[in-house]
């Protein structure tokens, strides 16, 4: 499976202790099977802080049968308290490797943070995101898994 990383930052080694905090799989590293979603992702980032420049990495995942993976196919209640707990209580509120599903994004933000300061309920905060275009995301959560991604490329280029 190939995933891409976006970020403003060059990097040789990928450090689980470098990650956001409150993000909405827990603290990890997180990347998309989705390259153009990554692109956004480091051209963002770029223009947030005007720092680096925008990096496109490329990576291949290998053999992660053997590893606890969490996966999430769609907008749904277990995802959303899920991301809700991650994003809440900050640091990583889970045992999982790896988690994958949809991406909390600018479209889905408004609904999710209605949902959190308790002005929507769940139910209706899906019914909501259910019609909402979800991109991916994969996180990677311990030394363990990092051990299975396998550097291809990284791609920079100027905004």
């Amino acid at each position: 499976m190939i995933l891409y990383h976006g970020s403003n930052c060059e990097f040789d080694v990928i450090s689980l202790q470098k990650s956001k905090n409150n993000r909405d799989f827990g603290r990890g590293f997180y990347t998309t099977t989705l390259e153009e979603q990554a692109r956004e992702w480091a051209e963002i980032l770029f223009l947030r802080t005007q720092k680096g420049f925008p990096m496109l990495y490329e990576f291949e995942l290998q053999n992660f049968e053997s590893l606890n993976v969490k996966s999430f196919s769609e907008y749904n209640l277990e995802w959303l308290n899920f991301v809700k707990e991650n994003r809440m209580s900050g640091g990583i509120q889970h045992s999982y490797d790896i988690v994958r599903g949809p991406v909390a994004n600018d479209r889905t933000r408004e609904a999710i943070a209605q949902y959190m300061s308790g002005a929507y309920d769940a139910e209706y905060t899906i019914k909501i995101l259910i019609h909402m275009k979800s991109n991916d995301q994969i996180s990677f959560h311990t030394e363990k898994s990092l051990a299975k991604l396998k550097f291809m490329r990284v791609t920079r280029w100027n905004v």
